[in-house]
């Protein structure tokens, strides 16, 4: 938690005045009893109606300049709290993009989006109170037993042994409910889980009438929730009757030894009403302050989580190198590589060793699960080589910047994704760092050449607002094929020297998929392209093609080599080609 209050230091100020002005608003409160019990002994008991008059226009008084310290302690304490929350979403969110795609798969991305969300909500309503009422809880608290001595001796002893037995009630909840409260928060990142997978997902569900089973898993995920919740719930719930019969309890023998004393002729009338609104301002603060430590439990144990993740080293030491070496060297090569993730069992990718020279075609053919995009996934170095080593341009990838690095390299995966916006933000975010995006006619051209190069020119150029058409969230207006070109388009924007299309045109037919690797070709400085499919037509003419089976090397060469001597791209090749394989055996 310590780790994530250091974003409060650009609002020292507010820290210290939000309490402050609360302390003065307390201090005002606590003169309130001593107006009364002057207005009973001296204003009432004499009769005097002026003096009941001027005493009840101090109390007012009293009462708007205590609104007006509220007042401004809630705006400098929100003020900090908001701030303090929008900082530290823009440091998790950061220290996030700085995390290896291996980290990301080990936390789940429901467990950061409720760390960005739910959990920096938690810890802003958390600062928010504790600059409120943390400072002045207790200082009413002890102000009001040392207000209540300076009244009568005998009877603030009773608030000696009230005060203790409710801290014990409080503190001793807070310390049950802390740890209860971490496992809630837990129980909350599967549910979202879930309903993130659901709502991802929701086509394929649909399509296998799997809705009923998953509403039965996320009723009984949601059920576990709230039936924990409705424990610490309950726990929490005791503190309050505890807290109500310890005050009421003091307030009955503080009445009853007060009307001894009263008859005694030792207090006076006044001086009971003052005891007895000083008892009942503790048992208002103690309940603020029960419902404070709740707020703060919450906010601890979110503060914490949410510091699990900033102390997360980012998986990916950056070197120091921001270019290559002499154009004479490969682009890409593999000196025999070995990948294995984060607790898997077996290796992922074992001593894959090639080079690709500029210009060249690679394509990178498998069964499902043998490497494939593993593989070109180590040359922006998503994930780390645990052997062997990866070469961009002749230096290891790990001594390159990582901006520097990825700079170098055009990437579309599997999966199509797109932004809500328009054609043109989308294609955008593949402008290079340094380009004038304020020269809209250079802008322009660039784009409609990365449009035309992925043969996405034609449905844009349909559209009645061309490249202002709005794209929904994750391009569900879109079809799968149009998704898939302007993706391919977006990362064409950037020129790079290598262009990794990870099984990205599988939705293209063959006629469409043979113009956009021939319109890649034809690219001025053609970038070094790899090529990852699961079919023989997009690669076949590739200047080397890569067979992987079970994360190995099956074969590489050219079509026609690899169709003469390797058995794994037979087989795959004539699964698609039967009629081939019937033609040469005639």
């Amino acid at each position: 938690m310590k780790k994530i209050l250091i974003y409060l230091k650009d609002y020292k100020k507010e820290t210290i005045l939000a309490p402050l002005f609360k302390m003065l608003e307390a201090s005002f409160e606590l003169l309130i009893p001593l107006v009364v019990k002057r207005i009973v002994d001296v204003g009432i008991a004499n009769a005097d109606k002026g003096y009941v008059g001027q005493m009840c226009a101090v109390m007012i008084a009293l009462g708007i300049i205590g609104l007006v310290c509220a007042i401004t302690a809630q705006y400098f304490s929100a003020k900090a709290a908001v701030g303090f929350a929008t900082k530290l979403r823009h440091v998790l969110f950061g220290h996030m993009q700085k995390l290896s795609f291996a980290q990301m798969d080990h936390m789940g991305t429901s467990t950061m989006i409720t760390r960005m969300t739910s959990d920096i909500n938690q810890v802003q309503n958390g600062v928010n109170m504790v600059l409120r009422l943390f400072l002045r809880s207790p200082f009413i608290v002890f102000g009001a037993m040392i207000m209540a001595f300076t009244i009568d001796v005998k009877a603030a002893l009773i608030f000696v042994v009230v005060i203790p037995l409710l801290s014990l009630v409080v503190f001793g909840i807070m310390l049950i409910t802390i740890p209860l409260y971490k496992k809630v928060q837990g129980g909350l990142d599967k549910l979202l889980g879930i309903t993130r997978g659901n709502l991802t997902g929701v086509r394929v569900l649909r399509a296998f009438h799997k809705e009923e089973d998953e509403i039965e898993e996320f009723s009984k995920s949601n059920e576990d929730l709230t039936g924990f919740q409705m424990f610490v719930g309950r726990i929490s719930a005791v503190m309050n009757p505890i807290t109500y019969i310890i005050i009421n309890s003091g307030l009955v023998i503080l009445l009853w030894t007060g009307a001894i004393q009263v008859e005694g002729g030792i207090l006076t009338q006044g001086a009971v009403l003052a005891l007895v609104n000083y008892m009942s301002q503790i048992l208002v603060e103690l309940v603020k302050l029960a419902n404070l430590i709740i707020t703060v439990n919450k906010a601890l144990a979110c503060g914490n989580r949410i510091a699990g993740v900033l102390d997360t080293e980012p998986g990916l030491v950056e070197g120091t190198r921001t270019e290559g070496e002499s154009a004479e060297v490969p682009v890409v090569e593999f000196d025999h590589v070995h990948l294995t993730y984060p607790g898997a069992g077996a290796e992922s990718l074992t001593d894959i060793h090639f080079k690709a020279m500029r210009g060249q075609t690679i394509g990178i053919i498998g069964g499902t699960g043998s490497g494939k995009s593993s593989l070109v996934n180590l040359i922006p170095r998503f994930y780390e080589a645990t052997g062997g080593s990866v070469k961009v341009d002749g230096v290891a990838v790990e001594d390159y910047t990582i901006h520097a690095l990825r700079s170098k390299v055009g990437v579309v995966l599997q999966k199509a994704v797109l932004f809500k916006g328009t054609i043109r933000e989308n294609l955008m975010m593949g402008l290079p760092d340094d380009f004038d995006k304020e020269d809209k006619e250079a802008v322009d051209k660039l784009l409609r050449e990365a449009l035309g190069v992925s043969q996405s020119a034609e449905f844009v150029d349909n559209k009645p607002e061309g490249m202002e058409t709005e794209v929904s969230q994750g391009g569900k207006n879109l079809s799968g094929g149009q998704k898939q070109r302007l993706t391919i388009a977006r990362a064409l924007v950037r020129k790079p020297e290598i262009l990794i299309l990870d099984d990205s045109a599988s939705a293209l037919d063959y006629a469409t998929d043979l113009k956009l690797r021939k319109a890649i070709r034809a690219m001025e400085k053609a970038p070094v392209v790899f090529i990852v499919s699961q079919r023989a037509s997009s690669i076949m003419h590739a200047d080397n093609i890569i067979v992987l089976d079970d994360g190995e090397v099956a074969g590489m060469g050219r079509h026609e080599e690899l169709l003469a001597n390797c058995e794994t791209y037979q087989e795959i090749y004539y699964s698609q080609y039967p009629d081939q394989r019937k033609g040469g055996n005639e």
